[in-house]
C-alpha cells in the first residue's frame, strides 16, 4: 500500500494534469501502422481526436484515457502524455502562417467495406493486410451486397485486386486450368444469372455503376493495382463489348476502341485497349510492360501540399518519408499522358513520366488510385507468401493506405481540394 501511495505521489500529479496523448508520426515513431489503429479505436470509443497534418509526419492527439495509454504501451507505439499547455503551444506553432501544418479534427470512426470475393485467392491484398495489422475492423462485400444496395451503409470502400472488365484478371493463358480460376468463373457466372445477366462482363458493369453512384452520393473509394484501371476501362466501355469469346462466349466488338466513352471515366482518357486474351494487360494506362527500371532505382516522390489550403491531399500524403520505394503489380503505375487534367497527382516518378498515387472528386465523394500490389514486396506473384507487417512497422508505402482509411473521419467541410 505504501508503494502505491509513493508511486501516486511520484507520478500521479503529472498524469492527473495530463489531458492528451500525443502520438508522433515522424521517424521517432516505432510502429506507425499500429498508431493508425489506436487512433481509429479512440474514434470508435466516441472520442474526437486531432490529426496534426504536416506536423512531425502527421501526428495524432488523443484525449487521455487509461485504455488508450495501455493500448499504446502494449502495441509498442511511441507516445507522450501531455498537458493542455503543451498542446496549446503545439497548436499555436501550427497556426502560424509561416508553418505548413494544420490541425484537422477527426470526429467519427468511418464504417469500412472491402469489395473482395468471399473465396480465398492465391494472392493477398495490401489494404486488408494493413487494416488487420492495425486492428481496424472492416466488412467484406462483393457483387451481391453491392447490387443489393448495401454500400450506403459504409463511409469508405476499398476495391480489392479486381478486374471490372469481365476478363477474369486476364489470367486465361496461365491459370485457366487451375481450380481457383474455374471456381471464380463459376461463381461470377452464377451471380450474373441470379441478377438477370448472361455475361460476367455485364454483371461487373452493373457493379461498377453502383460503385459510381456510391461515390457520387458522397462515398470515399480507394483502389489499388488492377482495380484502378479496370474500373475506369469498364466505365468507358459501359456500352460496348470488349471481351474476347473465351471470356463471354462471343467475340468482342471489332470497333470497341472507337466506341469508348472517356467522358464517363474518373481518371483516365485516350487509352488504347489490349484485347488479346493471352496478354496479361488491359490497356496502355499501365506502365508495367514498357518500363525499363531496376528495383534499386524504382521509387516515387510524394508532392507537398499546403496544409491550410489543401487539407485533403495533405492528409492523404502524410508520411515520415516523401520518397517511397516502388513496387510492382498487374497495374504498377499510370502513364501521365493518360491521366485527365482534372486529376490530382500526389505521387510520381518524374523521370519515368509515371504517376503512382492519384486522387479526384466525383459528385459529392472522392476516389483515390494507388498503383502496385504490395508496398513491401517488390514483385508479389500469384502464390507468394503473405507479407509479415510486423517486419515493416514503419512502412511509408503502407502508411499511404492507412491515411486513406482515416480520411473520411475528418470534418466534412474540410473535404475540398
Amino acid at each position: 500500500m505504501k508503494i502505491w501511495f509513493f508511486l501516486l505521489l511520484l507520478f500521479g500529479g503529472s498524469v492527473l494534469k495530463a489531458n492528451h496523448i500525443f502520438i508522433p508520426m515522424d521517424a521517432t515513431q516505432t510502429n506507425h501502422l499500429k498508431a493508425y489503429g489506436t487512433a481509429y479505436q479512440s474514434l470508435k470509443n466516441g472520442y474526437e481526436i486531432q490529426w496534426l497534418i504536416n506536423y512531425r509526419g502527421g501526428s495524432f492527439v488523443l484525449p487521455f484515457t487509461a485504455e488508450a495509454r495501455t493500448e499504446c504501451l502494449l502495441k509498442g507505439i511511441t507516445f507522450e502524455v501531455i498537458p493542455d499547455a503543451r498542446l496549446n503551444s503545439i497548436l499555436a506553432e501550427i497556426a502560424s502562417p509561416e508553418v505548413n501544418a494544420d490541425a484537422v479534427k477527426l470526429e467519427k470512426a468511418p464504417r469500412i467495406a472491402v469489395y473482395s470475393p468471399k473465396e480465398k485467392k492465391p494472392w493477398d491484398d495490401a489494404v486488408t493486410l494493413a487494416m488487420t495489422y492495425a486492428e481496424i475492423p472492416y466488412d467484406v462485400v462483393y457483387d451481391r451486397e453491392v447490387l443489393d444496395g448495401k454500400l450506403k451503409e459504409y463511409d469508405w470502400l476499398h476495391l480489392h485486386h479486381e478486374d471490372f472488365t469481365g476478363q477474369l484478371g486476364k489470367f486465361y493463358r496461365s491459370y485457366r486450368h487451375l481450380d481457383w480460376y474455374k471456381e471464380e468463373e463459376r461463381v461470377n457466372l452464377q451471380t450474373a444469372k441470379m441478377y438477370g445477366y448472361t455475361k460476367i462482363s455485364e454483371l461487373k458493369k452493373a457493379v461498377v455503376r453502383k460503385i459510381r453512384d456510391y461515390v457520387e452520393s458522397g462515398g470515399f473509394m480507394f483502389a489499388m493495382c488492377s482495380a484502378t484501371d479496370t474500373y475506369d476501362i469498364a466505365l468507358a466501355a459501359m456500352d460496348v463489348d470488349i471481351c474476347a469469346s473465351v471470356f463471354d462466349g462471343d467475340p468482342a466488338d471489332p470497333d470497341a476502341q472507337a466506341k469508348l466513352d472517356f467522358s464517363k471515366t474518373f481518371a483516365f482518357q485516350d487509352f488504347k485497349l489490349e484485347m488479346n486474351p493471352n496478354v496479361y494487360e488491359y490497356s496502355d494506362i499501365d506502365v508495367t510492360d514498357n518500363r525499363k527500371m531496376r528495383e534499386g532505382d524504382d521509387y516515387f516522390v510524394l508532392f507537398e501540399f499546403s496544409a491550410k489550403w489543401d487539407p485533403v491531399p495533405t492528409m492523404l500524403c502524410q508520411n515520415h518519408e516523401n520518397m517511397i520505394k516502388g513496387f510492382m503489380g498487374q497495374t504498377t503505375a499510370f502513364r501521365k499522358d493518360r491521366i485527365k487534367s482534372s486529376v490530382l497527382v500526389m505521387g510520381e516518378n518524374k523521370v519515368a513520366n509515371e504517376a503512382r498515387y492519384i486522387h479526384g472528386e466525383y459528385g459529392k465523394g472522392t476516389w483515390t488510385f494507388y498503383g502496385g500490389h504490395d508496398p513491401e514486396d517488390y514483385q508479389h506473384l500469384v502464390g507468394d507468401p503473405v507479407t509479415e507487417l510486423d517486419l515493416h512497422k514503419q512502412s511509408p508505402g503502407y502508411r499511404l493506405i492507412l491515411n486513406n482509411v482515416l480520411f473520411p473521419a475528418a470534418k466534412k467541410k474540410q473535404h475540398k481540394t
